[in-house]
């Protein structure tokens, strides 16, 4: 079974307007109510394709509530924890000339919530397979996902992380079985701006030596760089017409890659690609039957 784990989802608030003029009264010619978190956008898309996974993170106020109802209504299976305080965030996405966000803080994530998230995954076995993505609350340690798989280690579960900086590296040396930074994300890390796919690769095997095993690099409109544990190396141009929307494009990929993996790596990544492309060239994220016409295709 796939689990995701969203620290701090959201319910996101999406204006559209033709442009945006900071210091004046702006007005939306549209407007959509959707719910996100990275773990939830990468759960969103498996339950698309047709792979059993559940949803765990945090909740709370009446916004957690409504959270809940929409992740009920569009089939996905969740195991929330709630908060006893506080609500849910609310994150808006404006649609102008360039996309902007503004996302909130959400709530206060306390040690005894934390200590739940941990009973429910202490009960998982050999076998799982636990997605760990987003950045983490101000209310928790960097190195949270480092904690959890620490205390996990014995249980053989494989993991997969999607995060920045400090809270990407310190899972590292707990051998994580796929992490996927992006061009950027990877820049940052290794100190330098990687312009060519030698670069990448360069960056990327680094990342493995210090304890990755598989190392999947979105690169945006250019595709995605693969570099597994038996020492290939896949490169793959992106699927998909002109990008309209970055959000959850990277979630997606990470949904497809799983989706596919059963097929070996070359098809993941493909499947992955597939899943990214579609949500790109799409106001939400990918339909399966978006995803599947662009890995046929």
């Amino acid at each position: 079974m796939i689990y995701t784990v969203t620290f701090n989802p959201a319910l996101d608030y999406h204006l559209f307007t033709k442009r945006l003029t900071l210091g004046t009264t702006n007005r939306a010619v549209r407007e959509m109510m959707s719910f996100g978190g990275k773990g939830i956008n990468v759960s969103v898309v498996l339950t698309r394709l047709g792979i059993p996974n559940i949803a765990l993170g945090f909740v709370a106020g009446f916004t957690g509530d409504e959270l809940c109802v929409r992740l009920t209504e569009a089939g996905i299976v969740h195991n929330m924890i709630r908060l006893t305080e506080g609500l849910t965030r609310i994150n808006v996405k404006l649609h102008a000339e360039a996309e902007t966000e503004i996302n909130a803080a959400g709530p206060i994530i306390t040690t005894e919530s934390t200590e739940a998230l941990m009973g429910k995954l202490e009960a998982l076995s050999g076998g799982d397979t636990v997605v760990l993505s987003g950045s983490v609350p101000s209310s928790l340690p960097k190195d949270i996902y480092a904690t959890i798989m620490a205390r996990l280690a014995v249980k053989g579960i494989r993991f997969v992380v999607d995060a920045e900086g400090d809270t990407l590296t310190s899972t590292l040396p707990y051998h994580p079985f796929l992490i996927k930074p992006n061009r950027r994300e990877l820049s940052i890390l290794s100190g330098q701006e990687l312009t060519t796919d030698d670069a990448v690769i360069s960056a990327a095997r680094h990342l493995q030596r210090e304890g990755a095993k598989n190392v999947l690099v979105s690169l945006g409109g250019d595709g995605a760089l693969l570099l597994t544990e038996d020492g290939k190396c896949y490169r793959y141009p992106a699927l998909g017409g002109h990008p309209i929307n970055t959000v959850g494009a990277g979630d997606s990929m990470v949904a497809g890659f799983l989706a596919g993996l059963p097929e070996g790596y070359k098809n993941a990544l493909r499947m992955g690609l597939a899943a990214g492309g579609a949500t790109a060239c799409a106001e939400g994220l990918g339909t399966r039957e978006d995803i599947l016409a662009l890995y046929r295709g």
